[in-house]
């Protein structure tokens, strides 16, 4: 007989799931108003759409994981992912008030790549260590 195994889903999965959510949302935004966004950061088009296309995979790859990956890794990643993007932003606008006109694809840069560093670091990261209670039955 099969027995049905209740997922616990905690407050730290939500909060990666709704990390993973708010970067799909995001890439959206990007892609669609890629032209307009693009003018007001001062970047080129293709860079609002390399990055949404990013965005898009790295939030995916966020979300997919959030079952087979120890909420450590996650908390590590999301610390890490989100200092490099206050920092990057913080560069950006001291780039902009300097009259430089870089500020903006600086920041489109780091959203361009990192997504995809965290996607791969994820994917790299050992699988959770499942406990007796939350393994499934073999049966199923």
């Amino acid at each position: 007989m099969a027995q049905v195994v209740a997922s616990r889903v905690t407050r730290q999965t939500m909060g990666a799931i709704a990390d993973g959510a708010f970067k799909v949302l995001l890439a959206a935004v990007y892609i669609a108003g890629a032209a307009p966004l693009g003018r007001l950061l001062g970047t080129p088009a293709w860079l609002m759409v390399a990055s949404g296309v990013t965005l898009l995979i790295g939030g995916g790859i966020e979300i997919r994981y959030t079952r087979s990956r120890s909420m450590r890794t996650y908390t590590q990643l999301m610390i890490a992912y989100d200092s490099g993007w206050g920092l990057t932003a913080l560069t950006g606008l001291l780039m902009a008030r300097q009259g430089s006109s870089a500020g903006g694809e600086v920041w489109m840069g780091y959203q361009t790549a990192a997504p995809i560093v965290f996607a791969a670091l994820l994917v790299a990261a050992a699988p959770k260590q499942m406990t007796s209670g939350t393994q499934r039955d073999a049966s199923d």
